[in-house]
């Protein structure tokens, strides 16, 4: 018996000590490694780091509108409160703590460029894929690393090229949009199997939230609390949706060019080998796509309506050119304005995974990236003195920096469906004012907002008027 109290004493004094090793001592030497660099942050807390006062910036955050003054698109304190509150007390770039983990916040272009561009080689990757994500994206190509997301790279590459899109899913993009204006007009509405999976999604992203916002307890998220129970039959009736889609699909394969059966078919690599993915892979990837490829454009989309119901003057020269067909450019240059002040996906999150350089900055394996995209976008001191103003003339120019705007990301992992949201934002918007002239409606409330991607809290009330051309 007291071999067994002695084994017992030993064994939790072991697990004590290896928990206050990795909970305090590793942090505070790191912290102090930064600190000698000059780069400080909000300071450690034990086993919780910063949490509670990111909860605590959000909240305020999302408890107030943001008035748009004179055109002024400043998103920062709204949709990025951590990254401009702390950012304007400690510097740039700055450290703080997602509980014992640390992270870098960084808005430098090179260092952003530099992480980016090096994505998988070795350095630099993405963070573990945190098992909540798998609520709304399965295990699709967000959530894989190393040789699985090459794999899935490679095949994902072949749906999304520009002639696919364009000869396989614009005229269903055009056909959309104008049963979607259609319904404007008639104020109806239908449902078939794939609104059935949209609604699912969107009763996960409530609970994807959640989940986010709550205190990671391992092992938490097996129990059978009434929130996980209802997370597991969203996941179950959403897979069972998409396994019946597929499944049909292969029964019915006439129309080759839906993104179902581009996801199902075989292609050649590089060594002349068939590649394919597997029935649960094809789930995780349409998972994925039916996700991003909505939130985020819609998103977008909505912003885009926003900035042209504001700005008159660049509502005028997008109709014109839509209606002469004479090209696309001003269309252009109004969606990547849109997605430089709104971008869907205000940050992008990295690890170190060995001891790096990153500028003059000695970087610790183990510390994770934090890019602030949205600061990036807004930075005066890249994009001058009217940052936060709408104008898309600036896009009329080259480039100042590779990374300077990169809604999509960049380097290996840039999103894979960047063409295809491109030429569908194009198409729709241009559908849109070519019918409509767009006024801000009085009751709308301005108030960004990042959920999953970034969004208008209150929806975007806008006023439409036939045009009469």
């Amino acid at each position: 018996m007291n071999h067994l109290i002695l084994f017992l004493v030993a064994f939790l004094c072991t697990r004590l000590l290896k928990f206050a090793y990795s909970t305090i001592w590793i942090p505070m030497r790191i912290q102090s490694h930064f600190k000698r660099q000059g780069i400080t942050g909000p300071g450690y807390r034990p086993i919780f780091g910063n949490m509670a006062e990111i909860g605590c910036l959000f909240e305020e955050a999302t408890s107030k509108p943001s008035p748009l003054h004179d055109g002024d698109h400043d998103i920062l304190p709204w949709v990025a409160p951590i990254y401009h509150v702390w950012s304007n007390m400690y510097g740039k770039p700055f450290l703080y703590w997602a509980g014992p983990i640390p992270r870098l916040a960084i808005s430098d272009p090179d260092m952003i460029r530099e992480i980016t561009m090096n994505t998988g080689g070795g350095s630099f990757d993405k963070t573990g894929f945190d098992p909540k994500g798998k609520i709304l994206f399965g295990q699709g190509l967000v959530a894989l690393l190393g040789q699985q997301w090459t794999l899935h790279r490679r095949i994902l590459n072949h749906p999304f090229r520009m002639e696919r899109v364009k000869a396989g899913w614009l005229p269903d993009i055009v056909s959309e949009t104008s049963k979607m204006l259609k319904k404007w007009e008639e104020r109806r509405a239908g449902r078939d199997e794939f609104e059935r999976i949209f609604m699912l999604q969107e009763q996960q992203m409530q609970f994807f939230s959640l989940a986010v916002e709550s205190l990671n307890i391992p092992g938490l998220r097996f129990l059978p609390t009434k929130n996980n129970r209802e997370m597991w039959r969203l996941e179950k009736e959403t897979n069972e949706s998409i396994r019946a889609l597929t499944r049909a699909n292969n029964k019915n394969r006439d129309d080759s060019s839906s993104l179902l059966s581009l996801l199902m078919s075989s292609y050649k690599n590089q060594e002349d080998e068939e590649e394919m993915l597997t029935e649960d892979e094809i789930i995780g990837e349409f998972r994925t796509f039916y996700f991003t490829g909505k939130e985020t454009s819609a998103n977008a989309l909505s912003w885009a309506l926003l900035l042209l119901a504001l700005n008159q003057e660049w509502q005028d020269k997008a109709r014109e050119e839509v209606v002469r067909v004479i090209g696309n450019n001003k269309v252009n240059m109004i969606i990547d304005e849109t997605l430089r002040l709104y971008p869907p996906i205000v940050m992008l999150m990295r690890k170190a995974y060995k001891d790096v350089k990153l500028g003059h900055i000695e970087v610790p394996a183990g510390t994770e990236l934090y890019l602030a995209l949205a600061a990036l976008h807004h930075d005066v001191h890249v994009w001058g003195n009217d940052a936060h103003k709408f104008n898309p003339w600036r896009f009329k120019e080259s480039r100042k920096h590779l990374a300077a705007f990169i809604p999509y990301g960049l380097g290996p992992r840039f999103c894979v469906g960047q063409t295809l949201a491109t030429v569908e934002m194009k198409t729709v918007l241009a559908m849109i004012i070519r019918k409509y002239s767009l006024a801000v409606s009085p009751t709308y409330i301005h108030a960004p907002k990042l959920f999953i991607s970034l969004e208008p809290q209150n929806g975007v009330q806008i006023i439409l008027t036939r045009t009469t051309l």
